[in-house]
């Protein structure tokens, strides 16, 4: 029970997109008066998910567009605590957060329990790996910044070592790199790998260049980009190939080996990196935290109102939320635009929820997906009224709506003068910055 004095605490666990969205919102509501706002996540900053790519392939440098949690939440009149949560106690009403330890495997804080009126969890997903023998020991994901980082530098060891060869008389030598999973990030990411390969004879590597480079881009379905039509996907496709990308659809993995991956033709790929980016479920903890209802993939069932359906006052929200809306038979899909929109929507309903209001329902608008293939092309298709359905978009003009997704995601995190200020500042930064992180 709540003392009659004490503050409603609403706490946030994850700070990804529709997280720190919806802490801001809270924040500006309702201040720290009648109010306590927590966000809780285990990193200390923010990177929109959707330029790891980018942060893998060193053409972004993250500590130019991540977000401090604590300086936001100083501005925005919540609290951000630092950990992973741990386990919910739903009858008293509160979560534990386990240690958190340094690099050394010391605690640096002790296990933390926290109170809550409203919980909400936005702790996004994972990549799954189906089963697949060895992906959890020979792949990498892209689903942090450490994660990025990590194959970044990997990536450049690599580069280093192909240009050393060369210069020792091996003129065969290739960085071998294999992404699993024909999505938008394995697309993206494949296109991202050869623009920071042809930048590299500029940074010391004076024999390194895109034909160096080897990326084969599988895909277990019929073809890739399955969220676009058929034309754009056969576009990208097209893109990739001039790149120098092997395209290999209706290719399933079926097992991976420290610089091999295995198809189910027999066939034996040789990788010096491989990445894993097929398919989203929800962590495997998720299982053991609570007696939340989730489905086979992890994922926490909520209601149209985004309640899960264990416990009206738990919410869940993006990539670890299940929301099947009426008359439909699947899941709103696990993308950005999704967390979003029910960020909006959690935050209504809390607002209405303390007013003894009745809730709303959630309502997926589909804007249409749009890939980035770096500098060369960007294609996708956009939904709207003036088109009376779906609207393909290629070239300069889907390279325009794809940047404008950013400035949005900044707008909603900092509002519409800090959002508009960064992105002003953004411009200056791709003129003066380097265009590789190679540290």
């Amino acid at each position: 029970m709540r003392v009659p004095d004490q503050k409603t605490q609403i706490v946030v666990v994850g700070g990804g997109a529709g997280g720190l969205e919806l802490v801001r919102k809270l924040g500006a509501r309702y201040g720290r008066k009648k109010h306590d706002i927590i966000l809780i996540d285990r990193n200390l900053t923010h990177i929109w998910k959707p330029l790891l790519h980018e942060v893998a392939a060193g053409s972004l440098d993250a500590n130019l567009d991540e977000v401090g949690y604590g300086g936001h939440a100083v501005r925005w009149g919540y609290r951000f605590f630092q950990g992973s949560i741990e386990s919910i106690d739903r009858e008293h009403r509160t979560i534990t957060t386990a240690p958190l330890l340094d690099e050394r495997g010391e605690e640096v804080i002790g296990r933390h329990t926290v109170r809550y009126d409203y919980l909400v969890l936005a702790i996004g997903g994972i990549s799954n790996d189906f089963g697949v023998p060895g992906v959890r020991e020979h792949a990498m994901f892209l689903e942090d910044r450490p994660q990025a980082d990590k194959f970044r530098q990997k990536l450049l060891n690599a580069c280093l070592r192909t240009n050393h060869q060369h210069h020792t008389g091996n003129p065969d030598a290739r960085v071998r790199v294999s992404i699993v999973g024909g999505g938008a990030t394995g697309v993206e990411l494949a296109a991202e790998l050869y623009n920071a390969a042809r930048a590299l004879r500029h940074y010391g590597l004076e024999v390194f260049d895109e034909t160096k480079l080897e990326v084969s881009l599988l895909e277990a379905g019929p073809r890739i980009l399955p969220a676009l039509d058929e034309v754009l996907a056969m576009t990208a496709r097209e893109e990739l190939e001039k790149l120098g990308v092997k395209v290999l659809e209706r290719t399933q993995v079926v097992r991976l080996e420290d610089r091999a991956v295995h198809t189910g033709d027999g066939k034996v790929i040789p990788s010096d990196l491989i990445v894993w980016a097929a398919g989203v479920k929800g962590a495997e903890e998720i299982k053991t935290m609570s007696d939340l209802a989730l489905t086979r993939g992890n994922q926490i069932i909520v209601r149209p109102t985004l309640q899960t359906e264990t416990d009206e006052r738990i919410y869940a929200l993006g990539d670890c939320a299940s929301c099947i809306l009426p008359g439909k038979e699947r899941p709103v899909p696990p993308r950005a635009q999704s967390a979003h929109q029910m960020a909006s929507l959690v935050f209504t309903n809390l607002v209405r929820a303390q007013a003894g209001q009745p809730l709303k329902e959630f309502s997926y608008h589909d804007h249409g997906s749009l890939v980035s293939l770096s500098r060369f092309s960007t294609v996708g298709s956009l939904m709207g009224n003036l088109v009376g359905g779906r609207m393909r978009v290629e070239g300069r003009i889907a390279r325009m709506v794809y940047m404008s997704l950013y400035r949005m995601h900044l707008i909603a995190i900092h509002g519409w003068w800090r959002g508009i200020t960064l992105i002003v500042i953004g411009h200056v930064n791709q003129i003066v910055r380097p265009r590789l992180k190679l540290h």
